[in-house]
């Protein structure tokens, strides 16, 4: 891959095509494709970038490294959660949808608007920290029909919280998460127990029972019980983690999650390309 694999959204516009947005910034520009599709896959990372968050200096080591060892190349784009509210359809056209960390976000409903799109239309989606928390509260909102349901960090003053901060923070915490075997999180990460990275103080505390019975899996949990990892069944791929899989090492080398999650968006790109059903 060529060393402009990872450019900054000041040195390269977007492009102009009916299916992408026409705010994002360009995290990518690659210069081969990993599968025999017409166009590298579009990956649209939801979030408000910020130097001052970690995981978004990693992105463009982890696009090149899946560029590099794993030819996976994924055509990014910035999408401000800001973007994502002011346009229904950010997302739509693009073949994987990255809810990154980074909360509290500019704009809920923006973030919230993103994961439905992505849930609804079969998009791959992978939610991280925030991703994960927003994730759980949309389905909650839009599936299980709890509409009055809040986060905590977004709106301190609401009666009925599902994501409150946790009884003990896991800012610049390391723990182990135990996975459910026959789940996808089993299957992409192939162990039964992981020691992962988090930067969190919120999570998940009610209703999670309701949002199991309307067909959320929760995979993955910490020595305690605790909810760590969602996934929903029947979806083409989508899965959310407390942890951030992208504080893995030192970004050289992706988190099996972050792989998986790119081979899905390329796949979702051949099928694109061949015109297959998604």
């Amino acid at each position: 891959m060529t060393n402009n694999a990872a450019q900054s959204a000041s040195s390269r516009t977007t492009p102009s095509t009916p299916s992408t947005p026409s705010t994002p910034s360009a995290l990518s520009a690659p210069s081969a494709l990993s599968a025999p599709s017409a166009r590298p896959a579009r990956l649209a990372v939801v979030g408000d970038r910020s130097p001052d968050v970690v995981a978004h200096s990693r992105i463009p080591l982890l696009l090149d490294a899946l560029a590099g060892h794993d030819r996976l190349v994924l055509d990014a784009y910035w999408i401000p959660s800001e973007d994502a509210a002011d346009d229904a359809a950010a997302v739509r056209g693009f073949d994987a949808v990255w809810v990154v960390p980074g909360s509290p976000y500019r704009s809920e409903a923006g973030v919230l608007s993103a994961i439905r799109t992505a849930r609804e239309e079969g998009i791959p989606f992978l939610g991280t920290c925030g991703g994960f928390q927003h994730a759980l509260l949309e389905y909650a909102r839009h599936v299980c029909g709890l509409t009055r349901v809040a986060h905590a960090e977004n709106e301190p003053g609401a009666e009925d919280f599902l994501i409150e901060p946790l009884a003990c923070s896991l800012v610049g915490h390391e723990g182990t998460v135990v996975i459910e075997p026959g789940s996808l999180a089993q299957s992409v990460m192939n162990a039964e127990r992981s020691v992962e990275r988090y930067f969190c103080a919120y999570g998940p505390t009610r209703h999670l029972d309701t949002l199991r019975a309307h067909g959320l899996r929760f995979s993955g949990h910490d020595e305690d019980g605790h909810v760590r990892i969602a996934e929903l069944p029947g979806h083409r791929f989508f899965l959310a983690t407390l942890f951030q899989p992208e504080l893995a090492g030192d970004g050289s080398r992706p988190h099996p999650i972050v792989r998986a999650f790119a081979r899905a968006a390329v796949e979702q790109a051949t099928r694109a390309a061949t015109r297959q059903p998604v």
